[in-house]
């Protein structure tokens, strides 16, 4: 590995005279070198492929309402424990009609077999004009919903494509109508 001569070697001058001869130490610095540039390399590659990723969010403008075919929209509302409420189209309807279920967002009637369906009926659907890119899903979290929920919920959008999503704040008649069925 590394070449280390000694100091002092001896050679003959004259008879019975010896005199000290002063060599320099080679150290071989190649192996240091080649592990130094290992270990900036080893660096340089696990910080360029740790980098974290965000997911894109839509937020809704302020302004006046916007209009949205009652037939496109899907409305979720996490709640508590991992619990999710969904209705389509307009509020008044889905609660007077009794449409307003209650689902996981996993397993395997959660919410992304839910978002599939839909899909699948807009495409099959003569009327709808864009099909399912005009499929659009609200999130409206309690306040008492859990982060982790929220976040569960936006990866199952991404997983299904739905092109459009938005968060928007809960009503009051939806806030009340969900603490009355958890109680």
């Amino acid at each position: 590995m590394s070449e280390v001569i000694s100091p002092t070697a001896t050679t003959k001058q004259r008879a019975g005279v010896k005199k000290a001869v002063r060599r320099q130490a080679r150290i071989d610095m190649t192996p240091m070198v080649d592990l130094g540039f290992l270990l900036i390399s080893f660096f340089v590659i696990t910080t360029e492929l740790s980098k974290p990723t965000a997911m894109n969010l839509i937020m809704p403008a302020d302004g006046p309402p916007m209009d949205l075919g009652e037939s496109d929209a899907m409305t979720v509302i996490p709640a508590e424990n991992d619990n999710v409420w969904y209705y389509f189209g307009r509020w008044t309807e889905a609660e007077r009609t009794g449409n307003v279920h209650k689902t996981t967002v996993g397993g395997k009637e959660g919410l992304r077999q839910l978002i599939i369906r839909r899909q699948q009926q807009l495409d099959a659907n003569p009327a709808s004009k864009e099909k399912r890119n005009g499929f659009m899903i609200l999130i409206k979290p309690m306040p008492n919903s859990s982060y982790k929920n929220l976040v569960d919920i936006l990866d199952e959008i991404a997983i299904t494509e739905v092109k459009k999503h938005a968060l928007v704040k809960l009503t009051d008649e939806e806030k009340s109508w969900v603490d009355k069925q958890q109680e």
